[in-house]
């Protein structure tokens, strides 16, 4: 197929250099999209159905087969071979039963080692004889060992997952999930279903995936190009709102008031303060003419368009067309026949820019925001009835800055201005937005999400008990009305698929006081996996335990408190043993990645290695984050968790 696309010639085919150019960049693309994977085959499944899907039912109509596969495949002649995951066709590999066989005789999955076919299974979906059973390769495929990226999950993808998938586009989805329900593959499989259903509207609109970090961001980037789709981007919440550079970092308090929502209704005061009811007419001298539009009429006017709730930006570029019209509403009462130019030419007279400089005048938002985070008057004005005294002098900077490119701004300020840059001009909309690891966002930041899918549908996932900032979301009821999606449908997965069951049991302790009420994890692994609690020494005990992990296959990782890192760097660099940092890919020669427990999230590893987790509860600033952090870090193995210590376990452990 794509020998094809390369070998087609478009040289007679164009109407000029610009339809060839256009034409030869969606070519390239597709022979992009077209590239192979040497490791990942072309087919997983297999479906024999009774009846021709669509066709008439009766007694003896021929059955038909059909190959699921990443991809649609056809062949030299362009008949299929194999059949996307995502058509409508597909859909019973994922979601026929026993009980709803959904006229499917068998069912058949392959197994693959380094891409070639190794193993197949057969399930006879219609046949009353065969009693329903586990399937053996999807186990095995579930708990295949993890090296390098994430990789796809279409092989493995069960009904309540795939249900989340293959929803619309119109509605927005939040997924509560906890570790290992696959939340984060259902969301970029989502992706994946919604492009191939609205290719043209989304391609029109775009897409976007936001992650908490670079590293992230880095660990899922594979995914969708794998299943063929290159122009979903991917960014973090700080990339969406870096309209300045961030230098600085704020205290905790501070960062709570500043992603408060509340301080949306404190920039927008700001913002429209700036709006002065005029006080004297506007005169408008043209030829021998002078044409005057009284104070009282230049205020009903600005009245208007500030009941309008319109940008701030648009009505101050409507406020000059407002005031010609009403020159020319005058000229008509004269006798004269003004048209269109003459109205352009009046909006753009030097006595209606003057006015419009003094009653609309321009507002620069990082200019406004550090006017509030400097000048405690101009603060206090604003934020009176909202913010409270000790609230205002806890977000007010120590020290004056100069400007805007001199001052050490934080990622919480950078909210800020992009709230303020929404009131002066409307941000873009996309037709859909995934938003991982919601949990962490402030309200602030959720309205910055917002602000990018408007006009779109968003899916949302998260895990309100690794909500690990001060201002972690404690509902998502909450957190959907601040993205502006209360019609949102919260969909909740609890079956484990990644996380072993002795360890997800072990984390499942720190539940009743990290999130009362949220339901635990139930592992559908058969393999109950490696797991021991150990105490240690001292450091020298943990490069042990990571020598020890290293024997076994798959990836390695040692989490730690951050203030532990160095130490244990310098302890692995003293062993020999080489280590990544996270976001770098693991290789068959370096396997184990040094993790700060800060950056585990979103993160997994074939076997963990966990540094004292006293540590890790100490290191946030109150104990129900850090107990939080500890439940991040407990849930990043697929096969194996060695924990070791050599302080007393959080008694919430038991």
């Amino acid at each position: 197929m794509r020998e094809d696309v390369a070998a087609l010639d478009i040289r007679d085919v164009t109407a000029n250099w610009v339809n060839a150019q256009v034409l030869q960049r969606q070519i390239d693309e597709r022979i992009k999209a077209l590239a192979d994977l040497s490791d990942t085959p072309l087919f997983f499944g297999r479906l024999d159905y009774l009846h021709a899907p669509g066709a008439d039912r009766a007694e003896g109509a021929e059955g038909e087969r059909f190959y699921i596969g990443r991809r649609h495949v056809h062949d030299a002649d362009g008949d299929p071979m194999v059949i996307d995951w995502r058509a409508p066709v597909s859909q019973p590999f994922y979601r026929a039963s026993k009980k709803d066989p959904m006229d499917v005789g068998l069912r058949r999955r392959f197994g693959y080692t380094g891409g070639e076919l190794t193993a197949y299974e057969d399930e006879h979906l219609s046949d009353p004889a065969e009693a329903a059973r586990t399937s053996r390769l999807l186990q095995r495929e579930i708990e295949k060992p993890r090296v390098g990226p994430m990789r796809d999950i279409v092989a493995t993808i069960q009904p309540e997952q795939d249900e989340i998938v293959r929803s619309g586009l119109g509605g927005t989805v939040c997924v509560q999930g906890g570790p290992g329900t696959g939340k984060t593959a259902v969301g970029l499989h989502r992706v994946a279903y919604l492009l191939y259903a609205h290719r043209e509207r989304l391609a029109r609109t775009g897409t976007l995936v936001i992650g908490p970090n670079k590293s992230f961001l880095h660990y899922i980037e594979q995914v969708l190009p794998a299943l063929g789709e290159l122009t979903v981007r991917q960014a973090t919440v700080d990339d969406l709102v870096a309209h300045v550079e961030v230098r600085g970092a704020d205290d905790a308090a501070a960062a709570v008031v500043k992603g408060d929502a509340r301080m949306a209704r404190v920039l927008r005061r700001a913002v429209y303060s700036h709006v002065t009811m005029p006080a004297e007419p506007v005169v408008v001298v043209r030829g021998s003419r002078r044409w005057r539009v009284p104070a009282y009429e230049l205020q009903d006017i600005v009245r208007e368009l500030l009941d309008r709730d319109i940008r701030y930006g648009a009505a101050r570029e409507a406020l000059p067309q407002r005031i010609a019209h009403a020159v020319l509403v005058q000229m008509e009462r004269a006798g004269e026949a003004p048209d269109d130019r003459v109205q352009d030419a009046v909006a753009r007279n030097g006595a209606v820019k003057a006015a419009v400089k003094a009653i609309w005048p321009a507002v620069d938002p990082a200019k406004l925001v550090l006017r509030l985070l400097t000048d405690a008057d101009f603060l206090a004005v604003h934020a009176d009835g909202i913010l409270s005294a000790d609230e205002q002098k806890t977000i007010l900077w120590a020290k004056p800055v100069r400007s805007v490119k001199s001052a050490k701004w934080s990622a919480a300020d950078a909210v800020l201005i992009d709230e303020a840059a929404d009131l002066v001009e409307r941000t873009h909309s996309l037709g859909h937005v995934v938003l991982d690891e919601a949990q962490d966002l402030s309200p602030m930041q959720y309205r910055a999400v917002g602000r990018r899918c408007t006009t779109g549908s968003a899916t949302v996932l998260g895990d309100l008990a690794q909500g690990t900032t001060p201002w972690a979301t404690r509902s998502w009821e909450e957190a959907l009305a601040h993205l502006g999606k209360t019609d949102a449908v919260v969909e909740e997965l609890t079956a484990g698929f990644r996380v072993p069951t002795d360890v997800i049991a072990y984390a499942s302790r720190l539940l009743p006081h990290i999130a009362p009420g949220l339901t635990p994890v139930a592992s559908i692994r058969e393999n109950p996996g490696h797991f021991e609690v150990r105490p240690v020494g001292g450091t020298p005990d943990v490069v042990a335990a990571c020598e020890e992990s290293l024997r076994r296959e798959g990836s390695i990782g040692l989490i730690a408190a951050d203030a532990r890192v160095p130490a244990l760097a310098a302890a692995l660099t003293e062993a020999g043993i080489p280590y990544l940092a996270p976001g770098e890919e693991t290789t068959a020669r370096t396997r184990l990645t040094l993790v700060p427990a800060s950056l585990a999230k979103g993160l997994e590893y074939d076997h963990v290695v966990l540094d004292e987790p006293r540590a890790v509860v100490d290191g946030e600033p109150d104990e129900r984050t850090g107990l939080r952090r500890l439940y991040v870090a407990l849930t990043r193995a697929v096969s194996g968790l060695i924990v070791t210590h050599t302080a007393p376990l959080p008694p919430q452990l038991g």
